[in-house]
């Protein structure tokens, strides 16, 4: 099954993972543990994994060629606005060579 993957740079991995699969599992399958620092989202169309390690979030996504996009696209952009204040960036690479979704906070700021 096609995969991708991003490394998250950032100081509070498991913090932002439980986030991330907190508010997933509100609408889908998801799992966390403190223990081993490993999740899983399941959605409809594919799979999530959540890796935390001391100075990153490692993250893959799994699912057919035409859901790739829309699994990189909801897991980074979910992460991006939960951590907006750290200016996290997701960079996904796909198994297959292609270039990936990348995910920053680009809003710009509002004018007065």
């Amino acid at each position: 099954m096609p995969r991708s993957e991003a490394r998250v740079a950032t100081d509070r991995s498991a913090r932002y993972a439980k986030q991330l699969a907190a508010h997933m599992g509100r609408k889908i399958q998801a799992d966390w543990s403190e223990e081993t620092g490993h999740g899983t989202l399941v959605f409809g169309h594919g799979t999530a994994t959540l890796d935390a390690v001391p100075d990153a979030l490692l993250l893959a996504v799994e699912g057919t060629t035409e859901n790739l996009p829309g699994l990189e696209d909801v897991v980074g952009r979910h992460l991006v606005r939960f951590g907006a204040r750290d200016e996290l960036v997701v960079e996904w690479h796909r198994d297959n060579g292609e270039a990936g979704h990348v995910h920053r906070n680009d809003e710009a700021p509002a004018e007065g």
